[in-house]
């Protein structure tokens, strides 16, 4: 074979036999069943948010977080309650999630917002093609919200135990369907494993993590940062660039 048929013969090859970015990516859709989902057990996890603006740490919340495993409607279910208490302004914020077992797929959430002694209520319900608000729910303020999911979508703001049921691993990216309730229409967001990093404990410790990334679909901003210990692959870290160059910051404290 003449040595150009030769390279021609190779770069063929190659093209063939190399796998593209697109076909590397895993997608996760709502209503299967989760790799890991069994990562995900009862308790309490709670996390020290801050701001960091270059030397300057600045408190904003301490940001509680309870799985549960309960029945619902006469089913077993997944239930996440989440709690922030601000330490700098009288506010707090609650939220309620329900969850099939076993896929994540999202029921309903609840969100009650608390400031200067007012509170305001908005509850959702996930339906196989749209995100609704709950009709019965008292005081919702999203009780008109109505949003097409012809793909199902999951809940964004249970994103930390989602991440925690999927097969980590070097070089795993997946794409997840995601929509903030209350918010627009849902969309594919790409996550993806980059590194590893082994982060240290106070007390000498030392946890071994996966090194998660994702742009929101914003790639003209820096990448938010997860870190996630490898053996339970809680959420141990989170590092969210800010435009002006600062970034908040979430720690698990316990």
């Amino acid at each position: 074979m003449k040595p150009l048929a030769v390279a021609s013969a190779l770069a063929l090859l190659v093209t063939l036999g190399a796998p593209s970015a697109h076909a590397a990516v895993t997608p996760v859709p709502v209503g299967e069943p989760l790799a890991r989902f069994d990562r995900i057990k009862p308790g309490v996890h709670r996390y020290l948010r801050y701001k960091q603006t270059g030397e300057t740490l600045t408190p904003v919340d301490i940001w509680t977080r309870e799985i549960r495993f309960e029945s619902k409607d006469g089913r077993d279910r997944l239930h996440i309650v989440q709690h922030w208490d601000s330490g700098t302004t009288p506010a707090a914020k609650t939220l309620d999630s329900w969850f099939e077992l076993g896929t994540f797929a999202p029921i309903s959430h609840v969100r009650r917002s608390t400031k200067d002694g007012q509170t305001k209520v908005e509850g959702f319900a996930f339906t196989a093609d749209r995100v609704i608000g709950l009709a019965d729910l008292p005081d919702n303020a999203a009780k008109a919200y109505d949003v097409a999911a012809p793909q199902r979508t999951f809940n964004f703001e249970t994103d930390m135990e989602l991440l925690q049921a999927l097969p980590l691993k070097a070089g795993f990216e997946a794409s997840i369907n995601f929509l903030h309730p209350g918010g627009g229409d849902p969309a594919p967001y790409l996550f993806k494993v980059t590194g590893s990093e082994v982060l240290s404990t106070p007390a000498g410790g030392r946890i071994d993590c996966w090194v998660m990334t994702t742009d929101y679909n914003r790639p003209e901003f820096p990448a938010t940062r997860f870190w996630l210990a490898k053996d339970s692959q809680v959420m141990v870290k989170v590092v969210s660039p800010l435009p002006d160059g600062s970034a908040v910051v979430k720690v698990l404290l316990y």
